[in-house]
């Protein structure tokens, strides 16, 4: 059984970046984005701080935020890379499968990468996953390398806004017709 450890803490930075966006964009009637706390049972408990120290997974998770923005129902996952190749790993098998009948259902899916040693954030589209996630399936590549993205989708600069996703949300959105 999957235990948690100070290792959760990982990608604890770029979740606070995009819960803060979020605030924002609820704030300013944009989005309604909420973050999926994955269900944990602890094991120890330390007793003076009261936090938990050594806790199991009660069940796989989903996807770390879902929602909609302006009536579209979206889901995605957060994850940090420090170097120029994401490795597939990253990403669990079942975690694609919520995403493919997200999708499915008509809703929006994607990943926000922060590439950590670029600081740069980069929006990938389902459709895109979807192939990398493919082409290891085949035998392929196992990852994927900065070089292979789009450049339409890393975020731009936006006074305000940490992690701003709405404008390239919008431009997948325009690419689907």
């Amino acid at each position: 059984m999957p235990t948690w450890n100070s290792r959760g803490l990982r990608g604890s930075t770029l979740e606070d970046l995009i819960n803060r966006t979020n605030e924002k964009y609820r704030e300013n009637h944009l989005a309604l984005i909420q973050k999926i706390p994955t269900p944990i049972t602890p094991i120890n408990i330390d007793k003076e701080s009261r936090h938990i120290t050594l806790a199991y997974f009660e069940q796989k998770s989903t996807v770390d935020y879902i929602g909609a923005v302006q009536g579209i129902p979206v889901c995605f996952d957060a994850k940090e890379c420090n170097t120029d190749t994401f490795p597939l790993a990253n990403i669990h098998e079942h975690q694609v499968e919520f995403m493919r009948q997200f999708e499915a259902q008509d809703g929006i899916s994607f990943l926000l990468i922060s590439f950590t040693h670029r600081d740069e954030f980069y929006y990938l589209r389902f459709a895109d996953l979807l192939r990398f996630w493919e082409r290891g399936a085949e035998g392929g590549r196992k990852s994927f390398r900065y070089e292979e993205l789009d450049p339409a989708y890393f975020l731009p600069q936006v006074s305000g806004v940490l992690v701003p996703y709405l404008n390239v949300l919008q431009k997948d959105l325009e690419s689907r017709g």
